[in-house]
């Protein structure tokens, strides 16, 4: 042995990110509690338990896909989070318009609503088993 630690295969490698991410992304709930209120759509209740119920969920989340047993069902989970939670991005994008935000912060938040269809993907990406062809 030559006391290089082996590389990790970059399918895993992204899949530890992408707990890791959620992980983070659940934890910044609890940091950042206003700025994921004001995110809420004006029409559901309670925006700070919706916060942090969606906080726990992604970091419960992101810890489930770091562990093999409970990487799927952890996947499942956070797609069906990333759809739940995709109003609140469609609101930061309304708000920031009717607040006469600066241009470059509108285009900043309509262009990031096409990004959870790739967390989406990613998500499913790995955390899904892959079915094997056989001949």
């Amino acid at each position: 042995m030559t006391g290089v630690a082996p590389a990790i295969a970059p399918t895993r490698r992204l899949t530890w990110i992408l707990g890791c991410v959620f992980i983070a992304a659940g934890v910044n709930h609890f940091v950042a509690t206003d700025f994921y209120m004001k995110m809420a759509p004006p029409y559901l209740p309670n925006h700070l338990l919706l916060v942090q119920v969606s906080g726990v969920a992604e970091a419960l989340g992101g810890l489930g896909v770091l562990i093999p047993r409970t990487r799927r069902a952890a996947g499942w989970g956070l797609i069906l989070l990333l759809v739940a939670v995709f109003p609140a991005n469609v609101q930061m994008s309304l708000d920031a318009h009717a607040a006469g935000a600066s241009l470059l912060w509108q285009a900043v938040t309509w262009m990031r609503l096409p990004f959870q269809a790739l967390f989406i993907y990613w998500v499913w990406e790995a955390t899904q088993p892959r079915i094997r062809k056989t001949r």
